[in-house]
Order: structure tokens, then sequence, then C-alpha cells
């Protein structure tokens, strides 16, 4: 996984940070976030439930220009408890208050009424949800942007190519939004990947 965002890192000429949730000698992964800006500062948060797969987030302050924005990327377990369990940190663990926050990654929840969902949509506003999952033949939205405040959301959209279809078996999300600056002009870009090994 180093060796993958570095070249990443050194493909795209972006900035880029990991955060390990496995991190052995025989494994190592987890989250990433790449910017065209720099990235300041970056925690990780550790939302592991009880005996289940390691998960977590990557939080991560990045230098806009404008201001800092800042960017959470996660993937969330399997089961609807752990989930659930997972938001409640993830929204304990940071506040939405002046800084725009975009929280994005493989929200692993299959039903639109889920408890994860419902937890998410009371601090950030629903956001479109494109079908992402699997790549053969998408019927659904694993994989979300959410952007707080909301009126900062442009568009999300699913990148759709046969190089990302071969790349995972999630198509990725990209997201457009404005990041203070005059209505209409879009200065950031979000987009989520998902790989899974």
């Amino acid at each position: 996984a180093p060796v993958v965002l570095a070249h990443l890192r050194d493909a795209t000429g972006m900035h880029a940070v990991a955060g390990p949730t496995i991190d052995t000698p025989e494994r190592r992964y987890g989250n990433a976030v790449l910017s065209r800006c720099p990235i300041r500062a970056a925690r990780t948060l550790d939302l592991s439930f009880h005996q289940r797969e390691p998960r977590g987030a990557l939080d991560a302050d990045i230098d806009c220009g404008a201001g800092t924005l800042r960017v959470v990327a996660t993937h969330l377990g399997l089961s609807a408890n752990e989930r659930s369990a997972q938001v409640q940190r993830l929204l304990a663990a940071f506040d939405t208050g002046t800084m725009p926050v975009i929280l994005m990654g493989d929200i692993n929840e299959w039903f639109v009424r889920g408890r994860a969902l419902q937890a998410l949509v009371t601090r950030f506003r629903r956001a479109p949800a494109p079908r992402t999952f699997p790549t053969l033949y998408p019927v659904f939205s694993l994989d979300r942007i959410w952007i707080h405040p909301g009126e900062l959301l442009i568009d999300v959209n699913v990148h759709r190519s046969m190089l990302a279809r071969r790349a995972s078996d999630h198509y990725p999300l990209v997201a457009r939004m404005r990041v203070a600056s005059p209505p209409g002009t879009p200065l950031a870009h979000a987009s989520h990947r998902v790989d899974e090994s």
C-alpha cells in the first residue's frame, strides 16, 4: 500500500497522506487522501468494532488557498451494528462548525433507511448517491460523498471507465464543490476511490 500511494503521488503530482487500519509486515491497507492542495495536518480515528476487521477514518486539513478544508475519508464495516457505532464515533470526533467538511468513503450501507445513513444526514444535508457497486452492473450506492455546508455541493457523479472497472469492484465518485468562492465558481473536487485487494 505505501508503494501504491507513493506511485499515485508521483504520477499525479498530488500531496498524499495515508491512514492505515492494518499495518503489519504481511499486510498494510486503510484510507488515503490525495489532494492538489497542500495537506497541513492529518489524524487517524480508530473505528474498529469488537473483533471485526479493523476500520478507521483519515481526517485531513487541506489548505485550499481560500481557507482550510477538512476531508474525512473512511471505510465502514459490514454489519449494521458496526456501521451505526462507527458513525456515532465519527460524528462525535468532529463538529461541522465554520470549516467546510467533506466526508467520503465506502459506507457499506445497503439500505437507504439504514441507521448509519440516517445518523449522517442529521449532520450533513442529503447528497446525490449514484450507484457505484458492483462495477459489472451497479445497483447499490455504497460509496458516498457529503459536504458541509450542503450549499457548497455542486454535483456528485460516478466516474465510469474500463480502467476504473478494472481497478476495483466499486466505481469512484467525483463531487464538485465551491470553496470560499463566488457562487458558480468550483474551486475544489473531491473524489472517492475504493480499491479492494
